[in-house]
C-alpha cells in the first residue's frame, strides 16, 4: 500500500509539474490523485473510522480554501474598481535600474497584502506600458516573481503557505514579520544587484497604452470612486490579522465578515451611482470571475498530502529527516530546493503534519529538548519553512504560481530563466538563510 500511495503522488506531481509541457490543467491531476490515494488507503486498510478521518481533514482544507475565495474575491472587487491603477499612475522613475528597483520593492511589499500571484499579474501587465523590449520585460518580470515570492513570505496573508502556518498557530503575525522582514529583504537585494549589471541606465519612455479595460472605465469616469474601493479593500485584507489576534477565531471567519461589509458598500455604490448598467459592480457577478481552478487545485493536493499523513508516510519521513540530518537549516533548505521543483503549498502541508506544534510539556519529555524547542510556536523551524517555501520557489520559473503566471504572460522561456535567472535567486536565498541565522544566534531573534 505504501508503494502505491508514493508512486502515485510522484506521478502526480510530474504532471502537475509539467502542466505547462502536458496542456492538462492541474486541478484535474490534483483531483484525481486526491481520490486515488483516499480510495487505495480505505481499501488496503478496512479501517472504520476512515469517514471521520475524511472529515477532519476536509475541515482543515476548507478553512483554507474559503479564505481564498474570500481573499480573492476582494483583489478582484479592487482590480474590477479599478483601484490597482492608482499604483500603475504614479510609477515614475529616471531611468531603467531605477525602474527594475522600484518595480521590485513595489511588488514585495504589494504582495504582503494582496498575494504574490495577483501581485505578478498587475506588475508584470503594468511592463507593457513602461517596457517595449521583449526580453528587456523578461528580466523585469523574474525580477517581479523573486520580490513578489519574497514579499509574500514575512506576511500573514502574502502566500497560501504562510496563511497555512499563520491559520494552524504554527506562526503568529507580530512574530512572523519581526523575524523574516529583513531576511526577505535581504533576499531580493542581492539578486536586484545582480540584474542591475544585466540593465543599462537608460531613460524610461513611456509606451502608449490603449487602456486596460474596454467599454465603461470607472478609473477614468469617477477616480474618487476607485480610490474608495481600493481603500475599503486593503483595509479589509488588512483587517484579517487584526481580527484574529482580537478573537482568536480562524481568519476565513475574518475574511468573510471583510467580504461581507464590501458585499454591502458596493451594492450601495451601484445603486447610487446607477453602475448596472456600465459594469458588473456587484460581488455577486464579481465572484463568477475568480480563479476557481486554483481553488480547487489546493483543495485536491490538500486532501492528497492529508491522505499521505493518515497513512503514516509524513510521520517516516520526518522521522528520516530527523534522524539524517538532525538539523532546521539543512531539513528547510532542502525543502525550499524541492519547492522550485514542486508546488510548494503541498510541501508546507506536509510538514505541519509530519511536524507537530510542540508544547512545553511535549519539550520537556522530549528526549531531546533543545531540538524540539525548534518546533514550538514560532520557532525556528516554523520560520524557516516559511520563508524556505516561499522564497525557494524562486529558483525555477516553475517553482511558484507567480513564476508560472509570469511565464504564461510573456511567454518566458524555461531554459533562458534557468541560464538568467536560477543562480540570481539562489544567491538571494542562501543570503536570506544566511541572515536568519545571524539573527537567530547573534541577535538572539527567532
Amino acid at each position: 500500500m505504501i508503494a502505491a500511495l508514493i508512486v502515485i503522488f510522484v506521478v502526480g506531481y510530474l504532471f502537475i509539474a509539467g502542466e505547462h509541457i502536458l496542456s492538462v490543467n492541474k486541478a484535474s491531476i490534483a483531483i484525481i490523485m486526491c481520490g486515488l490515494l483516499w480510495a487505495i488507503y480505505a481499501v488496503c486498510t478496512h479501517d472504520p473510522g476512515i469517514s471521520l478521518e475524511m472529515v477532519e481533514a476536509l475541515g482543515d482544507t476548507c478553512e483554507i480554501v474559503v479564505f481564498l475565495i474570500g481573499a480573492m474575491t476582494i483583489v478582484e472587487l479592487i482590480d474590477r474598481y479599478g483601484g490597482f491603477r492608482f499604483i500603475v499612475d504614479n510609477i515614475k522613475a529616471s531611468n531603467k535600474r531605477g525602474l527594475m528597483w522600484m518595480l521590485a520593492f513595489i511588488a514585495f511589499f504589494l504582495s504582503a497584502i494582496l498575494d504574490n500571484m495577483t501581485t505578478t499579474i498587475i506588475m508584470v501587465m503594468m511592463l507593457r506600458k513602461l517596457l517595449y523590449d521583449q526580453k528587456e520585460r523578461w528580466l523585469f518580470a523574474c525580477v517581479i516573481v523573486l520580490s513578489a515570492n519574497a514579499g509574500g513570505a514575512w506576511s500573514p496573508i502574502g502566500d497560501i503557505t504562510t496563511i497555512m502556518l499563520w491559520m494552524k498557530n504554527n506562526v503568529t503575525s507580530v512574530n512572523l514579520i519581526i523575524n523574516l522582514l529583513l531576511p526577505s529583504i535581504v533576499s531580493v537585494i542581492v539578486p536586484l544587484l545582480m540584474a542591475s549589471t544585466m540593465i543599462k541606465a537608460e531613460p524610461v519612455v513611456a509606451v502608449v497604452d490603449p487602456g486596460y479595460r474596454q467599454g465603461y472605465d470607472l478609473y477614468v469616469n469617477n477616480r474618487r470612486l476607485s480610490l474608495l474601493i481600493l481603500i475599503c479593500g486593503v483595509a479589509g485584507l488588512l483587517f484579517v490579522p487584526v481580527f484574529k489576534a482580537l478573537t482568536h477565531l480562524a481568519p476565513y471567519i475574518g475574511i468573510l465578515l471583510s467580504l461581507g461589509i464590501l458585499w454591502v458598500v458596493t451594492e450601495i455604490v451601484v445603486k447610487k451611482h446607477h453602475l448596472d448598467g456600465k459594469m458588473d459592480g456587484r460581488i455577486s457577478g464579481i465572484i463568477h470571475h475568480i480563479d476557481m481552478d486554483t481553488i480547487i487545485f489546493f483543495l485536491g493536493i490538500l486532501m492528497a498530502v492529508a491522505a499521505l499523513g493518515q497513512a503514516g508516510i509524513l510521520a517516516s519521513l520526518a522521522s528520516w529527516l530527523n534522524i539524517t540530518f538532525h538539523n532546521p537549516y539543512i531539513i528547510n533548505g532542502i525543502i525550499g530546493i524541492l519547492s522550485s521543483i514542486v508546488d510548494n503549498v503541498p510541501l508546507v502541508a506536509a510538514c505541519m503534519d509530519m511536524y507537530p506544534v510542540m508544547d512545553a510539556a511535549m519539550i520537556a519529555s522530549s528526549p531531546d529538548p533543545a531540538y524540539s524547542e525548534f518546533f514550538k510556536q514560532d520557532g525556528l523551524f516554523w520560520h524557516l519553512l516559511t520563508f524556505c517555501a516561499g522564497v525557494g520557489g524562486s529558483m525555477l520559473i516553475i517553482g511558484s504560481a507567480a513564476g508560472v503566471v509570469a511565464m504564461g504572460i510573456e511567454k518566458i522561456p524555461f531554459g533562458w530563466y534557468c541560464k538568467r535567472i536560477s543562480l540570481l535567486a539562489l544567491s538571494g536565498y542562501l543570503a536570506g538563510m544566511a541572515f536568519i541565522w545571524l539573527e537567530t544566534f547573534f541577535i538572539g531573534i527567532g
